[in-house]
């Protein structure tokens, strides 16, 4: 029988839902509801495929949004069809550092059948604007977008360039986004800080402190092909045979069940710090040796999270016939595509080593290819002119909340700056019901959607950071 902790852990959001933040400026917020609700209905469907996409459709429309300002906006199409949209307020002094806002605006698959409604229709229902993206991460797209224009009209001529960056494939690793913006115009984008998804949202403590979460760093990428070796022969003659498939299966079982060592960082120690916990559930958090046991005690939405952050992680998720496949031939070689997410400071070597280690005993007949994607966990510091101005711009929706350093658990396009010693934080600020489970629950889910409020909050959040950053 499953155990739930007392209290592990409560929805902050309940605490104080009735709390209501008031936008600085109604305007800008309806600006960023109707960008948003455009750039959801382009349907910039991005399948890892190097022809999808199509974000050309939501560079032209961020294109012709910018133009007015009287800037000079650059388009850039790394192959056809996959455009991305770049803006620059020069700044007053050539050795000021430079701030970037960046938003993706390609969006993931969608099973249409599981909506409520059309999610490419971008409606504007009970306040909340609904469609794919609206989350991942176009809501922070046309925020970033519309408070950029704004500092525009308004004459605001900053010490450092402020750059605008709307790029494309950021779904599918930034192929043919901003690796290839860095790869062929690295001038046109660099700065010395950029501001992307994902963080901004916020709980609130059993003493009734609000902690925001500002992800200053991602886990690596260490996706491996395993093929396992088998021999051929007569499918109707399976008792005895060396089939890959069966072995496979059981590959993909070990590599499922497998346990990497769980590693506590100050990251996680500092995410800890903000649950809404008691204090001995707290240190089961924080002791290595009991963590994995106390994730069956948890719910799954926030067991997910705990793991994630805690572990290097292993999901074996593709599985392929090295060629077509028939029913009456057994399998002599089975590949395996692994989703594998290390850790900052995780090597290539100590992925191999996992997998061995995991795969045990079938390690003489599985063979281990070179990565398929690869990219180290990337981290900024926290000892920032940005994030000293990041923690005084929040103050002003929520005063008194403390910043929290959190780790993006899957990837952004903010490793390419990191990778080049810029500081790059996921940022963004949310209303009080846009907790850290609302939001991962709509985040690729069905039903995505974001509440105007947020749009409006973030909005003011660009402009204030700018104008306190860069004056």
């Amino acid at each position: 029988m499953q155990r739930t902790m007392p209290g592990f852990p409560r929805s902050a959001a309940n605490a104080d839902s009735r709390l209501t933040l008031t936008p600085m400026s109604n305007e800008l917020t309806g600006e960023t509801t109707e960008l948003l609700q455009a750039l959801i209905r382009n349907a910039c469907v991005n399948d890892g495929t190097p022809d999808s996409g199509e974000e050309t459709r939501n560079s032209d429309l961020l294109t012709n949004f910018l133009e007015g300002t009287g800037l000079d906006v650059e388009r850039f199409e790394s192959r056809p069809g996959r455009g991305s949209v770049v803006a620059r307020i020069e700044g007053r002094d050539p050795n000021a550092p430079k701030l970037c806002l960046m938003g993706h605006t390609d969006v993931v698959p969608v099973s249409p059948s599981g909506w409520d409604r059309d999610p490419f229709g971008g409606e504007l229902v009970d306040g909340e604007v609904w469609g794919r993206g609206a989350i991942d991460m176009l809501n922070l797209t046309s925020s970033m977008a519309v408070a950029f224009r704004h500092l525009a009209n308004s004459g605001f001529t900053p010490s450092g360039d402020l750059i605008y960056f709307g790029v494309a494939d950021e779904e599918a690793g930034g192929t043919w986004g901003a690796e290839w913006m860095f790869d062929h115009h690295p001038d046109v984008i660099d700065a010395d800080y950029v501001l992307t998804e994902l963080g901004g949202w916020s709980t609130v403590d059993d003493h009734g402190d609000r902690h925001v979460t500002i992800n200053v760093g991602e886990k690596g990428i260490a996706w491996r092909r395993l093929r396992v070796l088998g021999t051929p022969g007569h499918g109707s003659m399976p008792w005895g045979s060396d089939n890959a498939l069966v072995k496979a299966a059981e590959v993909v079982r070990r590599l499922a069940t497998f346990r990497p060592t769980t590693q506590i960082t100050d990251i996680w120690r500092g995410q800890v710090a903000a649950m809404r916990l008691p204090d001995e559930q707290k240190a089961v958090l924080l002791d290595p040796a009991q963590v994995w046991d106390a994730l069956s005690t948890m719910p799954v939405r926030h067991a997910r999270t705990c793991h994630a952050m805690t572990h290097t992680t292993i999901s074996p998720n593709v599985i392929h016939p090295v060629e077509l496949q028939k029913t009456n031939v057994i399998p002599d070689v089975v590949d395996l595509v692994v989703d594998i997410r290390t850790l900052p400071g995780t090597t290539s070597e100590d992925v191999t080593a996992m997998l061995i280690e995991a795969i045990g005993d079938l390690a003489e007949h599985v063979e281990l290819g070179e990565p398929e994607q690869h990219a180290d966990g990337t981290e900024s510091p926290v000892d920032t002119a940005l994030w000293d101005v990041i923690t005084h711009q929040t103050q002003i929706a929520y005063p008194g909340a403390k910043l929290v350093p959190g780790l993006v658990v899957g990837g952004t396009d903010a490793r390419f700056y990191r990778q080049r010693g810029r500081v790059g934080y996921g940022a963004g600020l949310f209303s009080p019901n846009m907790d850290m489970a609302t939001f991962g629950a709509r985040f690729h889910g069905h039903n995505e959607r974001i509440d105007v409020e947020s749009l409006g909050l973030a909005t003011d959040f660009w402009v204030g950071i700018a104008k306190e950053l860069l004056s």
